[in-house]
């Protein structure tokens, strides 16, 4: 299963937001056994984000969004999925329910907050889904996400995400598998090894330094035996510790 990751956001692109959205994704998906195409930051560009959501939901198995879903000015993800799709937005009943459910839960626990800021909130912007989406409820905050055909679109608060994400990880699988050996060698002292596994098994190999930690391999494959018996000639040809 290949799967393309977009996050959406004017701040992850300035560098004022590290963009741990993508690398959680990336390691979760990739630990499901899903293959990781495509990363990509984009910003808060309506047109662009619809775009490249259209593009990629052809071309992968399936596109997770995250990032850019609210109810403020710069919020266009829910309105770009939609045009990717060609559907309107519409406020589900439950969705709004939940909204407005949540909305109540924060005035009843911040009320000095609530009181001092004046806090006013369109339910319905908060709400509004594509049309023939499957919401996902925020366990963790005020922002459905949504699942539209083969692109699941989540919040770009790290805690709402990872929270909606485990709500449909059963949905991304493959039949992708790694090891990963760490080495003292210097990477240019590993090159003939590794070009050797590659000419001699259907795997990848991935060569990752490291300034203070070892250095390390991965394997990759679709078939544990070959990912296995790579591993083990590699072990034969480059010093390999049992700790990173």
């Amino acid at each position: 299963m290949e799967v393309a990751i977009l996050t959406v956001g004017d701040e992850v692109l300035a560098g004022d937001t590290a963009n741990t959205n993508a690398t959680w994704l990336a390691s979760r998906l990739t630990e499901g056994g899903a293959t990781v195409a495509r990363i990509l930051t984009v910003p808060d560009d309506r047109e662009l984000v619809g775009d490249t959501v259209a593009e990629w939901a052809r071309a992968f198995d399936a596109v997770v969004v995250t990032g850019g879903l609210g109810g403020t000015h710069d919020d266009v993800t829910a309105d770009a999925v939609a045009d990717a799709f060609d559907r309107d937005l519409v406020v589900d009943d439950a969705v709004r329910e939940n909204v407005v459910a949540t909305v109540a839960a924060y005035r009843d626990e911040n009320p000095e907050t609530v009181a001092a800021h004046d806090l006013d909130i369109d339910v319905d912007a908060w709400a509004a889904l594509p049309a023939g989406s499957r919401p996902l409820m925020n366990p963790e905050g005020l922002c459905p996400g949504c699942v539209v055909e083969n692109v699941y679109a989540f919040p770009g608060v790290p805690a709402e995400m990872e929270a909606l994400f485990e709500t449909v990880a059963g949905e991304f699988s493959g039949d992708a598998v790694s090891t990963t050996l760490y080495t003292p060698q210097p990477e240019a002292s590993v090159v003939e090894a590794v070009a050797g596994v590659r000419e001699r098994f259907d795997v990848t190999v991935g060569s990752y330094p490291a300034t203070e930690k070892q250095n390390r391999l991965k394997v990759t494959g679709t078939d544990s035996e070959a990912v296995a018996a790579a591993a083990a000639w590699l072990r034969d040809r480059v010093e390999v510790s049992a700790e990173e």
